[in-house]
């Protein structure tokens, strides 16, 4: 017996599964554990859960790694993301009771318990990724609990961006990525490692753009767009071209002065050493061709609508709501 078809619209999500960032130095370091932030995806499923149907994508097809240090209450503040980030920050330094902390800032507890709620519902068992040197302490506190929770939920299955596009070109497939509203992608540092060089990432946002589909991207998952130079044949062939139809249009995303900060004061600080990435990504949209806008405040907020190409950007978790508002203004009423 068929399954019924859904009368819902649909939204295709598509979350980066990197788990291993490299580092440039210190020099021979192995990487960090790294994974996708829950904050940027989490108020996406919540706002449109209850209208849309979601079909979950990976870079590869494999499970995605959640981010222990996207979960730091900070994170949940949206707007509020720069004076939540230094009382935290401030009542770390000394002595430091996770519960005393915990009982100060109810509110984004429970935005966090909420938004975790909804990964296991939507997403079922994710691995997480480790803490690190700089690591928040109420994250470090939260991780085995985290894991914990996570060991008894099933495993879901993800498609490859390679079988999102090859279904929708098949004759005898329903599947049709023209029946998508949306397809949204999250951030953290994950989208650094494969979402860049990754040709049926250029072909599948070419294909999405060409079929008038929403394609919303924040923090580092802008850097999806680096991609998009590529084309990818009926055979099988990737095509690189310079002069793409997304060349030239406005993008925002994490700044690297943000950047610079969690290397030198955050999360990935290793005490004692220099610690740099491989690259900063306005610096590789620029160079891409891209209209790279970011903010002098590296906690500022900022969204961008790009109505020709149908690309809205923004530039870290503390725009994730206004980004989430402005992308149901931009959606048909069903």
């Amino acid at each position: 017996m068929n399954a019924p078809v859904s009368s819902k619209p649909k939204a295709l999500i598509v979350i980066p599964s990197a788990a291993l960032m490299p580092l440039t130095a210190p020099a021979d370091h192995p990487g960090v554990s790294t994974g996708f932030y829950l904050v940027e995806l989490a108020q996406i499923l919540k706002e449109f859960g209850d209208d849309y149907d979601f079909t979950f994508a990976t870079p590869g097809g494999i499970v995605p790694q959640l981010e222990i240090n996207g979960l730091a209450l900070p994170m949940h503040a949206a707007d509020k993301f720069s004076s939540a980030n230094i009382t935290a920050t401030a009542a770390q330094a000394f002595r430091f009771d996770v519960d005393t902390f915990r009982a100060k800032r109810p509110g984004l507890v429970a935005r966090r318990d909420s938004e975790l709620s909804l990964a296991r519902r939507y997403l079922g068992r994710l691995p997480v990724s480790e803490t690190l040197p700089g690591s928040d302490k109420e994250v470090v506190v939260l991780r085995d609990d985290l894991v914990k929770s996570m060991q008894d939920l099933p495993e879901y299955t993800y498609l490859s961006i390679e079988q999102l596009v090859l279904r929708h070109r098949d004759p005898e497939d329903s599947f049709d990525l023209s029946g998508f509203d949306f397809v949204h992608m999250p951030g953290g540092h994950a989208p650094m490692v494969d979402f860049v060089d990754n040709p049926w990432l250029g072909e599948l946002l070419h294909t999405l753009r060409e079929n008038g589909v929403i394609i919303s991207l924040i923090c580092h998952a802008p850097i999806a767009m680096a991609s998009a130079k590529y084309r990818v044949g009926a055979d099988g062939t990737v095509v690189t071209d310079l002069d793409h139809a997304f060349k030239g249009v406005r993008v925002t995303t994490v700044a690297k002065s943000a950047e610079l900060f969690v290397l030198s004061n955050g999360y990935l600080k290793i005490p004692g050493k220099k610690v740099r990435m491989g690259y900063y990504i306005d610096e590789a949209l620029r160079s891409a061709g891209y209209k790279v806008e970011t903010t002098t405040s590296p906690t500022a907020i900022k969204v961008i609508w790009e109505e020709n190409v149908r690309l809205l950007t923004s530039n870290g978790p503390q725009s994730i709501d206004e980004h989430t508002a402005r992308l149901r203004t931009l959606l048909p009423s069903h």
